[in-house]
This record gives C-alpha cells, sequence and structure tokens, in this order.
C-alpha cells in the first residue's frame, strides 16, 4: 500500500522556498507562491513532521496486517471445510446443514467454532494412541484456531478471487461414478411408531461374470430411519434363504420354511459391505477387491426404526469396479459374542470375544458395532498367555455415529494370531440414550436390546475364498 502524508512538508525546506520568492508573489522560477502552512498549524520542527509521516505509514502498515493476519472465509476457511467437512455438509447428504458457501456456513460460525473446540466436529472417536487411520478427518490444532479466529472476527468473508477451486462430488454419491447401481425392486413401507423387525430384500445382480468391486456405498432413500444395513453375497450355488421371495421385502417371521426362518438370523456368507450412520463407503487399495460370481444375488438385511413419521425406503448400492483382476481378496470377519447379560444399573460392564487367524492375512479396518448402551470398544492381539501384544483400536463409542476405522498401514498378522474384540457398556442412569436402566439387557436385534460385533476387513491372496481361507493348515502344510 502506498502511503501519502497529505499536507505534510519539511518546515527548512517551506522557509527556503518563501526565501526564493520575489517582491511580486512569484518565486524566481515564476511559479504561484506556496500557501504558508503556518497559518493552518502551529509551526512544527523539520524532525517532528517526519515522524508524523512514519507514524501515518506504520499504522497504516499495521492495519493492512491485520487484515492479512485475521482469517477470511475464502481464503482460510474454505479449504479446511473442503477438506474435513462437505464429505457430510454438502446438499442432500447426511448433515443438517450444507458448508459449501460463504452464505450457507457464515451463520453458523460461532456453532462451529464451539464444535470444533469441543473436537465433536468433525466426528472421530479413536484414541491417538492406538495408531493412525487413512479416513481420520480430524483437525489440527492449527485449523481449529483458524476457525475460531474466523468465528472471533465475526466470520469475514474476505475476496473470493482467493477461493481454492471447488472440490468436485459425484451427485448422490461419495465414491466416483458408480459403474452399477442396484437397487429395491421395491420400496419398504416403514410405519411411524413401534419395532420393525429386520427386514431383507433379495436383489439379483444379473452378473453374467464374475466382477471384482473396489469402491462400493449403500444409498438408503430414508437415511433417517435406518439404523444399520449389511449387504451379503449370495452364490448362486448357496442355499441361503433360497425359499424367500425375490425382488420385494420380507422378514423373517413372513417366511414359511424352518430353514429360511434360521437363516434370517444367521449366516456364514460373504459380506459385501456394511452400513451405519458416519459408516464410510468401501473404498479398497490398488491391488485389492471383492469378490462377486457370476449369478450371484445381493441380499439387502436392513434394521430400521421408526422416527414418528411413516416413510417409504429404497435403498440402492453403488458399484466401482476394479478395472484388472486384483491380487487380494477382501473379506470382512467378525468377532462376535451373543451370550451376554448385562445387569440393571451397572456403568462399566465388560464383554469379549476372541478368535484365531485361521492363515496369514492383511488387517484392513474395523467397524465397531453396539447399540443405545455402548460405550467403548477394543481391538487387541493376544499373547497365548492372555496379555495384551497389541491395541490395535480403542474407541469411545457413539451410536449415533458408527464409524469405520482403516489403518493408515495395513498390518500383516500370521497364521494362528489371537484377535480380542472387548466392548462396555453403560446401562445406568448416567448414560442419556439409556431407554431404561433399570432392565436386564440380553442379545437383540432392537436398539433397546445390545449387540456386540467387532466387524474387521483382512486381505487374502485373491484365489482364496471366505470357506478356504478358514481351513486351517496343518503343522506339515497339508489342509
Amino acid at each position: 500500500m502506498l502511503t501519502v502524508c497529505v499536507g505534510i512538508l519539511p518546515a527548512k525546506w517551506l522557509e527556503t522556498r518563501r526565501e526564493m520568492e520575489s517582491s511580486n508573489g512569484e518565486d524566481l522560477e515564476g511559479n504561484p507562491p506556496i500557501a504558508d502552512l503556518s497559518t493552518r498549524a502551529p509551526r512544527v520542527g523539520p524532525g517532528t513532521l517526519a515522524l508524523s509521516c512514519i507514524a501515518t505509514f506504520l499504522l497504516q502498515a499495521s492495519a493492512q496486517a491485520s487484515n492479512l493476519t485475521k482469517p477470511t472465509f475464502y481464503r482460510d476457511v474454505l479449504p479446511i471445510l473442503q477438506q474435513h467437512c462437505q464429505h457430510c455438509h454438502r446438499p442432500n447428504e447426511i448433515a443438517p446443514m450444507p458448508l459449501v458457501t460463504y452464505d450457507q456456513t457464515q451463520p453458523w460460525a460461532a456453532a462451529i467454532r464451539q464444535a470444533v473446540r469441543l473436537r465433536k466436529m468433525p466426528p472421530w472417536f479413536a484414541d491417538p494412541p492406538t495408531g493412525r487411520f487413512s479416513n481420520d478427518p480430524s483437525l489440527t490444532q492449527q485449523q481449529i484456531e483458524t476457525l475460531s479466529a474466523w468465528a472471533d472476527a465475526h466470520a469475514p468473508s474476505g475476496d473470493p478471487r482467493d477461493a481454492p477451486p471447488p472440490r468436485h462430488w459425484t451427485e448422490g454419491w461419495n465414491i466416483p461414478q458408480p459403474d452399477l447401481v442396484l437397487e429395491m425392486p421395491q420400496p419398504v413401507s416403514l410405519p411411524a411408531q413401534g419395532d420393525v423387525e429386520y427386514t431383507y430384500e433379495i436383489v439379483p445382480t444379473g452378473f453374467a461374470e464374475d466382477k471384482w468391486v473396489q469402491m462400493s456405498e449403500i444409498r438408503p432413500s430414508s437415511r433417517q430411519h435406518v439404523h444399520h444395513a449389511v449387504v451379503y453375497i449370495r452364490p448362486p450355488h448357496s442355499e441361503w434363504l433360497r425359499h424367500a421371495p425375490v425382488g420385494m421385502p420380507f422378514t423373517a417371521s413372513s417366511l414359511t420354511e424352518a430353514q429360511d426362518q434360521r437363516g434370517a438370523h444367521w449366516t456364514d456368507t460373504d459380506l459385501l459391505l456394511v452400513y451405519a450412520p458416519g459408516s464410510s463407503p468401501d473404498d479398497w487399495p490398488d491391488g485389492m477387491a471383492k469378490f462377486v460370481p457370476a449369478g450371484s444375488d445381493l441380499i439387502l438385511q436392513m434394521h430400521y426404526i421408526t422416527n414418528g413419521r411413516p416413510a417409504r425406503d429404497r435403498t440402492s448400492v453403488g458399484l466401482v469396479l476394479a478395472k484388472q483382476p486384483p491380487k487380494q481378496r477382501v473379506i470382512t470377519l467378525q468377532l462376535t459374542n451373543d451370550h451376554f447379560v448385562i445387569p440393571p444399573q451397572v456403568d462399566d460392564y465388560r464383554v469379549e470375544v476372541h478368535g484365531t487367524l485361521p492363515n496369514d492375512a492383511t488387517l484392513l479396518s474395523f467397524l465397531p458395532h453396539m447399540h443405545l448402551r455402548g460405550k467403548r470398544f477394543e481391538y487387541n492381539v493376544i499373547h497365548p498367555d492372555g496379555r495384551v501384544i497389541e491395541n490395535l483400536l480403542r474407541v469411545n463409542y457413539d451410536f449415533y455415529w458408527q464409524l469405520s476405522y482403516r489403518l493408515a498401514e495395513p498390518r500383516f498378522l500370521r497364521a494362528g494370531t489371537e484377535l480380542q474384540a472387548v466392548a462396555w457398556y453403560d446401562n445406568s442412569k448416567n448414560n442419556p440414550h439409556n431407554p431404561d436402566p433399570s432392565s436386564t439387557v440380553r442379545w437383540g436385534d432392537q436398539t433397546y436390546e445390545e449387540m456386540m460385533v467387532g466387524f474387521f476387513d483382512i486381505a487374502v491372496p485373491a484365489h482364496l475364498d471366505k470357506w478356504h481361507y478358514f481351513i486351517r493348515r496343518t503343522a506339515s502344510g497339508a489342509r
């Protein structure tokens, strides 16, 4: 910025000019006389005038520096929102308000400041010492200070020319444009109130050849009614739910075959993916993918909840196919304990389960699942004597944000590695989400009951399916 000191000239220079004026009022060069500034202000020395000019310059420079250091939306805030928030905070996504434009964001400046200072947003519940995760959206301390300072400064917009390029989002998806979208053939009608039995719908893929799926995403049309969803892969030779209707919703109680009724509550078939509020779509590294055999069906298991308003849901599954056959197949496994009894009024009830890997595998990610009394969940590697060798993940569980946690560096585990999952439950009155602290709680489908499931994803050689993975080698190497 150019600083101009208007009306301030060195006094000695003025006196010299006066001495050079001729008697007719003109100077020696014939120019009109300079106005006598001494008639407008007291005479000051040349040092004082010079200091006044410098002071004016410094004040203006200070103001300019203050404006440069004060965060603005376009220069400082928008890049943070694009990187950490717009995954959810954009039109037609799960968050209650978009944070894409200045007009959308400015009214929420104070709320944003509070949420980031308390580290409530972006949601992330893993304890930092337990490792690094590639999908961790947490803000740095500097980013928190930037958002706070922006709100403290009354949320200035700044210059739109400072904005980064808009982030490209696929309309309706958090994965790139799917190669295939498989939708429920019929929507599910949901009541305004009451329990909803687990609902299933069989969706034929129509695949004439095997497919490798590198990315996938579940998109309920009525998100607010979906507690969680699981998509199973039923290969053409499977007898699981083979007598159930295809292309229309059904529940276990609506089935007539005893085998199918049991199958609606348990299966060992492979999973394509799991959805819960806040969970990320599946996005496997290059060289890894999930396998869907030709002629398979997708079976959607939907856990719906009611919220006082009737609705209809028609869930879709988007698939991005691998460009070439991968070297490794991704399999989803789970550590589950369904034989617990949580007493009334306890605030830290512990449930655990162990499992041993039958063959080598590369550990990729985790997704813990509990209900309203869930408090903490962790995954550990266990020594044969029962000691915890390594804590892989520890989360402070939030039923309303059931996140997945992807290892930043996949972990190779040898055959025979023992894994442990541990869950803690708060069935006391201090749990604000507890529907009834006086009740004894057991395993069940509804949210006022409980579950203890530790999903985790592994990568194995591409030729090895889930059933063959569980065939253990003997000491001689035979199966």
